[in-house]
């Protein structure tokens, strides 16, 4: 990649070059960010090693629920909320851990709750700045204090994630009612 990025480049001035080239790049990468989410998906990986994620997954089911609809609407809903803490993609990942995908149960791949949780994890992040990728890197990008955003856009987000929670229960009642 290195030597095919100098050569669409080798025509251009130095500055460019040094601009557009894998030097260049590797400049502007916010390194901060990288780390955070390396750590993050280090700390999800030693649970998921050790047996917390399956301990978690038995305490959900035990005190919600998980062989019915509702219980699993309030474990997913549960997990969207965790998202605020920690990103969507390693938070999915440690459901995947959590839960077994066997075929025939709400928990086979591709079934309600898998389409369910990329829904409330993907959205659920919205709810503090830092649950998303996007959310941190607007933080470091455009210098959004955290308290900023807490006060004035995590209300709306909290409504927004609860509602479309209830958008998608309706939907899927009228669908398979």
């Amino acid at each position: 990649m290195w030597v095919v990025t100098d050569l669409l480049h080798r025509r251009k001035t130095a500055e460019t070059r040094s601009e557009f080239g894998v030097l260049g790049v590797i400049r502007r990468i916010d390194t901060p960010s990288v780390l955070f989410f390396l750590g993050i998906l280090l700390a999800v990986a030693s649970l998921q090693t050790a047996g917390q994620l399956r301990d978690l997954a038995g305490v959900l089911d035990t005190s919600i629920g998980t062989t019915t609809e509702p219980g699993i609407y309030l474990v997913g809903g549960i997990i969207g909320l965790l998202s605020a803490i920690v990103d969507n993609v390693p938070l999915v990942a440690a459901a995947m851990g959590m839960y077994d995908m066997v075929p025939g149960t709400f928990f086979a791949q591709d079934d309600f709750f898998w389409k369910y949780l990329a829904f409330t994890a993907g959205t659920g992040g919205s709810v503090l700045i830092i649950g998303s990728a996007a959310g941190v890197a607007v933080m470091g990008l455009e210098r959004i204090p955290f308290g900023w955003y807490l006060k004035r856009i995590s209300f709306l987000a909290l409504l927004g994630y609860f509602a479309g929670i209830a958008v998608y229960a309706i939907q899927r009642w009228i669908i398979f009612g």
